[in-house]
């Protein structure tokens, strides 16, 4: 029995020992404020990052001011193609000399397709998003637009592409080419860019083709012999570079400068965000990583 003055002292500790005990087993003696993370800065002129899963945006920079997109264009290409009606991936498209000379004449990027050799669909999604072919572009448009004229169908099937983004509610893009190659009228915002790529990566074939390093497409040739093509590299160094990338696309150009659309997924949570119009190649994957780095910090 304790009693008397120590005996209220001793009861006091043991009470404030209890309670101490109970508050650090809680962890509110030991929770510290949290740091603030201080958003990063870019040299892109735009750029946007969301959560994928939630949809909450994470960071803007002129992310609803219209740029020119560049090759991130190709993204909306390759969703239109996946979003058509009993696709079949494995169909054969002969690659005309039109795709071939057009590519020459912009000096445009390009997948190296062989005049004559038949590329089935899928390949042609490869060649489309990891060299960024120009030429694979063109086969595409020129495949699922419709019309009695090249020129009607591959009109036909941007207008498909700008249909697609009235669909997504974004008011700010537009499109007049298949490939970023545009007239002047080609644009979209950082944030419009990052739903296309939110709702494209929605389709699996998409997901395997822009998280692919590299790709060794096999055409059939005139003669119905098997060419080996050489690999198609991804344009994409976060591929190598950044933990957990899992694409999208770059896109350049005078206009556009230098663009990324890019995804990351670490701890089962999905970033994914855009930058435009950065000065470099490595400039807009140092922009890219710093965005992606405070995404996972605040998402």
């Amino acid at each position: 029995m304790i009693t008397g003055i120590k005996g209220t002292r001793l009861r006091k500790a043991v009470a404030v020992a209890v309670t101490s005990g109970a508050m650090l087993a809680t962890g509110a003696l030991t929770a510290a404020p949290a740091q603030a993370v201080t958003a990063p800065s870019i040299v892109a002129k735009g750029g946007y990052v969301m959560n994928n899963g939630t949809a909450k945006t994470l960071y803007t920079k002129a992310a609803d001011t219209p740029l020119s997109t560049g090759s991130t264009t190709k993204i909306m290409t390759a969703k239109v193609v996946l979003a058509q009606s009993n696709l079949n991936l494995d169909k054969k498209v002969t690659i005309q000399k039109a795709y071939s000379d057009y590519v020459v004449a912009n000096n445009a990027s390009q997948a190296h397709l062989i005049v004559g050799d038949k590329v089935t669909v899928r390949q042609l999604l490869y060649g489309l998003m990891l060299p960024s072919g120009c030429d694979a572009a063109y086969a595409l448009a020129d495949t699922y637009g419709s019309g009695t004229t090249r020129a009607a169908r591959v009109a036909n099937f941007v207008a498909k592409m700008n249909t697609a983004a009235k669909s997504l509610r974004l008011t700010h893009t537009h499109f007049d080419s298949f490939d970023g190659i545009g007239n002047g009228n080609n644009y979209s915002t950082p944030r419009d860019l990052t739903k296309i790529a939110s709702s494209a990566m929605k389709n699996a074939t998409f997901r395997t083709v822009v998280k692919t390093k590299s790709y060794t497409a096999k055409t059939i040739t005139k003669t119905g012999s098997t060419r080996t093509m050489t690999a198609w590299t991804n344009t994409n160094t976060l591929l190598s570079s950044y933990s957990g990338a899992i694409g999208i696309k770059t896109g350049s150009g005078p206009e556009a400068h230098y663009c990324l659309v890019f995804a990351a997924t670490r701890n089962g949570k999905t970033v994914i965000g855009t930058v435009l119009a950065s000065t470099s190649i490595t400039q807009r994957a140092t922009d890219a990583t710093r965005l992606l780095n405070y995404g996972f910090a605040t998402s």
